[in-house]
């Protein structure tokens, strides 16, 4: 696997791109499981009722604002389709990462929640086109609730992808002189969800599937972590370095924070793909949450406790 092989340039995360990904057994040498554990000692691992309920009330503010911004209204025909995929949509942490990143480095919520929300959106849409009721799939995806057809749920993440984008650019105050931070996060946010990011990952992901099935074994760790840095991972890089520009960082804090958003959207993807192998996953997640413990210490002397809830959970 090749972890440690990401590459930022003018503040953008850069992935080795392929037409066509061929999965190559990864070499000893490079495998995570020769990495030296690194030990933290600087942040307290331990998660109270006081994190769980930071997560929580960040979620619900997200959720409110959407509520607030997505209403019931002619064509209902498509509203009321993108009002029902975007609230049943399962949970995902890379929204609240935005607002906790963005709080993190001085930044206030209200500064970041038009981006968490479009977020959120974000996988919303890519959450439904995955799962698309589809008869030609070789191995089915998790089993959901489908309200709708097929063809309303590949027609209405179309519109809730430019939607995302309309949430941030209402969100530009001329007053707080914000427009250029704003404009990068739109930027940052189509980037990681484009052909580049989390569409990428789909395909490969699907390429793989095809020809190897669901069963995942030591052959596909480089699929493996292919996919988790261009979906979990790049979508929670993304957010944790969409809160910071909100908040006001320098080009130093975010890229530390979008390396933290890559590692804990990438404990998540490992989670979901390796779930059975429970010695590698303890391995992989254990590495990976020490990474980014290990970029919250640049932090020290802030509150840290609240954003290393995201990892500590895992």
């Amino acid at each position: 696997m090749a972890l440690y092989n990401l590459q930022y340039i003018n503040g953008s995360p850069r992935f080795h791109h392929h037409s066509h990904f061929v999965p190559r057994s990864p070499s000893r040498s490079n495998s995570l499981r020769h990495v030296t554990p690194m030990k933290i000692t600087k942040i307290t691992m331990s998660r109270d009722h006081n994190q769980s309920s930071y997560c929580a009330s960040i979620t619900a503010d997200i959720e409110a604002h959407l509520k607030q911004s997505i209403t019931l209204k002619p064509p209902l025909s498509v509203f009321e389709p993108m009002y029902h995929l975007v609230f049943s949509a399962p949970p995902n942490s890379a929204p609240a990462l935005c607002v906790a990143a963005c709080e993190l480095v001085g930044g206030r919520r209200s500064q970041a929640i038009a981006a968490a929300s479009a977020l959120h959106l974000m996988h919303a849409a890519s959450f439904t086109h995955e799962h698309l009721l589809l008869t030609d799939r070789p191995n089915s995806k998790p089993m959901v609730h489908h309200a709708y057809g097929p063809n309303i749920e590949l027609l209405i993440p179309d519109a809730i992808v430019p939607f995302g984008c309309e949430l941030l650019a209402r969100s530009d105050d001329p007053a707080q002189n914000d427009s250029d931070r704003v404009l990068r996060v739109i930027v940052e946010i189509t980037r990681a969800i484009g052909s580049r990011g989390i569409i990428d990952g789909q395909y490969q992901e699907k390429v793989v599937s095809r020809s190897n099935g669901d069963e995942m074994n030591d052959d596909n760790n480089e699929w493996i972590d292919y996919t988790c840095r261009k979906k979990e991972g790049g979508l929670h890089a993304c957010a944790a370095a969409c809160g910071a520009i909100l908040g006001g960082a320098n080009e130093e804090e975010i890229e530390i924070l979008r390396k933290f958003g890559l590692y804990v959207g990438m404990i998540q993807g490992y989670s979901t793909r390796i779930g059975s192998k429970g010695k590698e996953l303890e391995r992989v997640v254990e590495e990976l949450r020490n990474l980014a413990l290990k970029e919250l210490e640049h932090f020290k002397g802030r509150k840290v406790e609240a954003i290393s809830s995201f990892i500590l959970g895992l």
